[in-house]
Parts: structure tokens; sequence; C-alpha cells
């Protein structure tokens, strides 16, 4: 802590501004990845029980109850009004084939579920790719500023150089400390979001043959 301290007392704006910068990057990437792995947890428990729940249900409207209830994080649910509800009459969406519309609305609605599930990935990569890079500067910066005090000191040894360099140093392993979770977060973040991904498609696939199926026998 005292190394630390006198880093800082010692640091310009450059070097205090990386500092600032490297804790602002930590604090995001630890509060994102807290807030991430919770929804993302909570939606793959949602949807390995909403899912079978849903086809286990007599009819359309117990199905859509039970989905409502499981569905926490609204994943499921909006596949489901896009299979069940029709454009609006006298619109160019009713051009299309009944197969096309479903095909339409069920992509949209997989796509804003998607874009749900991946809130922060590109938060979490930019954090993890420029961190090393940010506190490799800092190294670089404060062994310049030491080398400058030195000199104007007149003085050059072991002792005096060793200190301010170590200090510098400790912006390198900062970089790394906060680069590292952040790209095992995103790595780990990117698999639970491809297994949500294939689980949805697949549900938003069911559902475009059940209404397939279901049209002429609602048209008799």
């Amino acid at each position: 802590m005292d190394g630390l301290a006198a880093f800082w007392a010692e640091s310009d704006a450059i070097g205090r501004t990386v500092v600032g910068l490297l804790l602002a990057m930590s604090v995001s990437a630890w509060v994102l990845i807290f807030w991430k792995g919770w929804v993302l947890l909570r939606a793959r428990r949602d949807i390995e029980r909403a899912v079978p729940a849903f086809w286990s249900a007599e009819t359309l409207a117990a199905g859509s109850a039970r989905l409502a209830a499981l569905d926490r994080e609204q994943v499921l649910a909006p596949l489901l009004a896009a299979a069940s509800t029709p454009d609006p009459a006298g619109t160019l969406a009713t051009r299309a084939s009944t197969g096309s519309q479903l095909t339409r609305r069920l992509r949209d609605a997989l796509q804003r579920g998607l874009a749900h599930l991946q809130f922060g990935q590109v938060l979490l990569a930019s954090i993890g790719s420029t961190a090393p890079f940010i506190g490799l500067f800092g190294t670089v910066w404060g062994i310049y500023h030491a080398l400058l005090s030195i000199s104007a000191a007149g003085a050059i040894s072991i002792d005096k150089v060793a200190g301010p360099v170590g200090e510098a140093l400790i912006m390198t392993a900062a970089g790394l400390a906060v680069a590292i979770p952040a790209v095992l977060a995103y790595n780990l973040f990117g698999k639970w979001v491809a297994a949500c991904e294939a689980e949805l498609e697949g549900f938003a696939h069911d559902l475009r043959e059940m209404a397939l199926d279901s049209a002429p026998r609602a048209e008799d």
C-alpha cells in the first residue's frame, strides 16, 4: 500500500488517468460479470423448465400460462406471442405466405431475446482486449516519469531506479488483473448464450410447425 501511495503521489495527470481508467474498467467488468451471470443462469434454468411445461399442457392457454409463470427473463414468451399473433391486415407483411410471416415474426422475436442475453458481451471483450495495453502504457509512462525524476536529482543508483521502476511495473500487473476475469467471463458467457440460443431456435421451430399445422383447422 505504501508503494501504491508513493506511486500515486509521484505520478502526474496521465499516470493517474491510467489508474482511474483501470479502476473504472475493473468495477464495470465485475458488476457486469455478477449481473450477467445471474441473468444467464436464470434464463437457462427457465428454458429448461418452461419448454417441457409448455408442451405438456393440454391447451394453448394453459401452456401460455405456464410459460408466463416460468419465463422470468422473457425470452420464450415473445416467441409464443409472435407465433400466435398474426400481422395486421392490409400491410405488406400479410402479402407473404403464412409460413414466411411466421418465420419473420419468430426471427424478430428471437433476435430481441438474444440481444437481451448477449448484452454486455462487447464491453467484456473490449475490457479484456484493451486493459493489458492500458496497463502497459501506464508502466512505460511511469518508468519514463521516474527516470526523469532520477535524472533531475543528478544521482543514479540501483536503489533509486529499482523502487520507482518496480512501482511502475505494477500497472502492467493491474492491467492483466482487470483483463483476465473479463476474458474468462466473456468465454463462459458466450458458451451459455450459445446453449440458450440453440434451445430458443428449437422452440421457435416447433412453434412455427404447430402454428402451420393448426392454421388449416382454424380456417375451416
